[in-house]
């Protein structure tokens, strides 16, 4: 997906987004989301285009809260991926994916995104 059209679908609130902006997320999960991120990025991600438009609405959403993994730094590498600021960021994506996965356990990661289908899809 291009920055440009991710842009244009953030411009008006998705409505994951307006879930996320009251969703009592804590820590660890807005980790999860922001290692999801850097998945979508890294293009290693196996959701569906709507499934991640959905969560890069909810990334931009959270994206200040408080994390319990991150610093600032990870997302400001997020932003010049989106913006494509930096020539080597698909590098510095790949490598910021693969130390939040192994960061994260995965029975988290995969409790989270069963969490995240049935509060925004009920499956």
């Amino acid at each position: 997906m291009k920055a440009e059209h991710l842009k244009t679908l953030l411009e008006s609130p998705h409505p994951a987004a307006l879930w996320a902006a009251e969703a009592p997320l804590d820590p660890l999960q807005i980790d999860c989301i922001t290692a999801v991120m850097l998945k979508i990025l890294d293009k290693k991600c196996k959701m569906s285009p709507e499934e991640q438009v959905a969560l890069i609405a909810i990334y931009h959403e959270v994206k200040n809260r408080q994390s319990l993994l991150f610093d600032d730094s990870i997302h400001a590498a997020i932003h010049n991926a989106l913006n494509a600021r930096l020539g080597d960021s698909e590098q510095r994506i790949h490598q910021l994916r693969e130390q939040a996965e192994g960061m994260i356990p995965k029975p988290v990661m995969k409790h989270f995104k069963r969490y995240l289908r049935e509060s925004l899809y009920g499956v």
